[in-house]
Order: structure tokens, then C-alpha cells, then sequence
């Protein structure tokens, strides 16, 4: 229950004894860079904490000429670089567009299972008070600024990729970023478009609302643990989910879906959708969406499904405009996180990213 809390923070009991328990960086228990880095003979790391086991590679050197940085955008990218340079001894200030900061964590956070990644903001929210970084909310950071700074890093994040399909501006079609921000009613029938690990996500959204902490004894009905020991193995008969929701998961790629998904996680997210009767389709081409639905074709034969909404999940795009007015303006800059490049974008690699590009500095 302590292995991977301590590769996220090894300074856990040294805070917890001296009462900075809101100093702790907590495991979100992900597994993304400790347990599947193992299953793949790679070394072990942290996806909160790049440094885990990288202790002497990779290090915070104090600078030894304070620096003005403009860190731009909030999200974990952001954060860990901001926090990062003003360890360094840096002078920061981190300008976010909207009302708080988080990024894509403030979507991730609201995913069921995924609740404790209020924990990573609530420790970054400290972090930046603690070290003195001036953060900026509802603050669009413009090019001209930059000449305030002696250095700016660009971490705007990424904005879902639309895609262009006939009828795809019909009032149904919902985008996962707004469905899951503003928690939009759907209809009983729903189709999602791409099975990644949105995809994924947005289903299990599509299927228990909001996330709230997980009650234990729920939890133990739905995987069948016994927790009286009176049965063999401490094993029942898993309680079975119904769902009143009919969830198509779609994938234009053939075989199985989520195969993106973490060695160590992937499983469990498939087997809940399975149990809760979600239909995973690949080889989907899509060709339009109508008022009665989405018009799908597999295998060459055509096929409605009769959907009350279309969640468009198909990947990310990099949101990289100041980039280029920076580079006009010949200022001492770097982009990083899903602004830099947003395929396969996932928190491991944006954090690694802020740590990475504030020690540069």
C-alpha cells in the first residue's frame, strides 16, 4: 500500500510527521510509468514524480542567474514546469486562460476511478503558493508580453480534433471535452466515436456520471470479493451492472479495441465495459450522421445505428498559435506537452516534459 506512494513522493513520511500532509504528492494509482514500465523490462518512474528511480540522472540544480519565465497554460505540462523552474530559483509567473488550473486533469479528475487526480491539483495548488509563483487565472497571455520575460514556455495544451463528416454540425453530436466539463444530458442510446483511451473514459463517464470516491462495499459486489471470508477463496459471483444506456464504442482501426490502453489497466477497463454491456466495434468507417442516427459501414455493408447522441472522441490537436508569433519576434522560448505534440498525449509524458524543459532554464 506504500510502494508506489513512495516512488510518487519519497519525502511522504518526513511530511506526514511534520504536518505538511498538503506538501504530499499522492499516487494517483494509475500504474502508467511504474507497474507498466515493468511488464515491459523498462525502468520504473512516476507519472506525478519524473524523478522516481531517475534520482541521479535527473536533477535540480539551483540556477545560479534568476531568470523572469512565463509559463503558459495551467495544465499538468504547465504546472510541473512552473513549479520545477521556480525550485531552480527562477522567477515565474503562470498564466492560465480559464478559472483554475488543471488542464486536462479537470476532466481526467471527474472520470469514475479516476478521483484521486484532485489530489495531483490540490498538491501543485501548494506547490505554486509555497514557492511564490504569481499564477494568473482567466489570463490569455499574449505575444507582445513576451518581452517582459527572459524566457517563456508554452504549454497551451491541446483542443479536440473535430472531424468532417457529413452532418457532423447536427444538434447530437456532442464533443467529449464539453460533455464531461459540463456533465450534458444524453440520450439511452449512445454512439462514441474513437476508442481510445477517451473513448474509454467517456463510457465509463456515459455510464456512472460524475466520479465521486468509490464506496468499498460497492466496489467488492461488482468484482465479487467476499469481504466475510465465508465462501472459498473469498470469492462470490460478481453482481451483475445493468445499464439503461445502449453504448456503441466505435474505432475505424480492426482488432481488438483499447490495445492502446496500460498493460496493467487496460483489462480491467475492458472487462467493465463488457459487464456493462457496452458494444466495442472496430472497423468502422463512418459516413454521415442523420437525425435517426450515425451511418456506419463494417466490412463494406452499410448499417444505421439509431442513436440519440454522437460523443466525438478522435484525438487532439495541438494548441500551438503563439508559437509562431514567438518565433517572429525572435523571443527565448520551447513548447512543450500536447502543445508540442498532441498524438498519444497522456499526463506522463506532459509532466516529464515541464520537469525536463524548466531545468534547461
Amino acid at each position: 500500500s506504500m510502494a508506489r506512494p513512495f516512488l510518487a513522493d519519497p519525502d511522504f513520511m518526513n511530511k506526514a510527521k511534520e504536518n505538511r500532509a498538503d506538501e504530499i504528492n499522492t499516487c494517483i494509482a494509475c500504474n502508467q510509468a511504474c507497474l507498466d514500465h515493468i511488464f515491459k523490462r523498462k525502468t520504473a518512474a512516476c507519472l506525478v514524480n519524473p524523478r522516481a528511480c531517475h534520482e541521479t540522472e535527473l536533477t535540480i540544480t539551483p540556477t545560479t542567474e534568476k531568470k523572469k519565465v512565463a509559463v503558459v497554460g495551467a495544465g499538468p505540462a504547465g504546472l510541473s514546469a512552473a513549479v520545477t523552474a521556480a525550485e531552480k530559483g527562477h522567477y515565474v509567473v503562470l498564466f492560465e486562460a480559464k478559472s483554475a488550473i488543471g488542464g486536462q486533469f479537470n476532466l481526467a479528475k471527474r472520470i469514475p476511478g479516476k478521483f484521486d487526480f484532485h489530489e495531483t491539483l490540490r498538491y501543485y495548488s501548494k506547490q505554486l503558493e509555497k514557492l511564490g509563483v504569481t499564477v494568473k487565472l482567466e489570463t490569455k497571455f499574449r505575444a507582445e508580453e513576451a518581452a517582459e520575460f527572459d524566457h517563456v514556455i508554452l504549454a497551451a495544451g491541446v483542443k479536440p480534433r473535430k472531424i468532417n463528416l457529413p452532418g457532423i454540425d447536427n444538434e447530437k453530436v456532442i464533443l467529449y471535452d464539453k460533455l464531461i466539463s459540463q456533465n450534458l444530458p444524453v440520450g439511452d442510446r449512445v454512439a462514441i466515436i474513437g476508442a481510445g483511451g477517451i473513448g474509454f473514459d467517456v463510457a465509463e463517464f456515459l455510464l456512472h456520471g460524475v466520479s465521486e470516491e468509490l464506496e468499498t462495499a460497492e466496489f467488492m459486489q461488482q468484482w465479487g470479493v467476499d469481504q466475510s471470508l465465508s465462501h472459498r477463496g473469498g470469492l462470490v459471483p460478481p453482481e451483475k451492472q445493468h445499464s439503461q444506456k445502449t453504448i456503441y464504442l466505435l474505432q475505424r482501426k480492426t482488432g481488438k479495441l483499447g490495445v492502446g490502453l496500460g498493460k496493467t489497466t487496460g483489462w480491467i477497463h475492458r472487462a467493465t465495459l463488457k459487464k456493462a454491456g457496452v458494444q466495442m466495434i472496430g472497423g468502422v468507417s463512418y459516413e454521415a450522421v442523420t437525425d435517426s442516427g450515425i451511418e456506419i459501414s463494417i466490412n463494406g455493408k452499410s448499417k444505421l445505428l439509431e442513436v440519440d447522441n454522437i460523443i466525438v472522441c478522435a484525438g487532439q490537436v495541438k494548441n500551438d498559435v503563439l508559437a509562431a508569433e514567438l518565433s517572429v519576434l525572435g523571443v527565448d522560448y520551447q513548447v512543450i506537452g500536447g502543445a508540442k505534440l498532441a498524438s498519444e498525449l497522456d499526463a506522463k509524458r506532459a509532466i516529464s516534459d515541464g520537469f525536463t524543459s524548466a531545468c534547461a532554464i
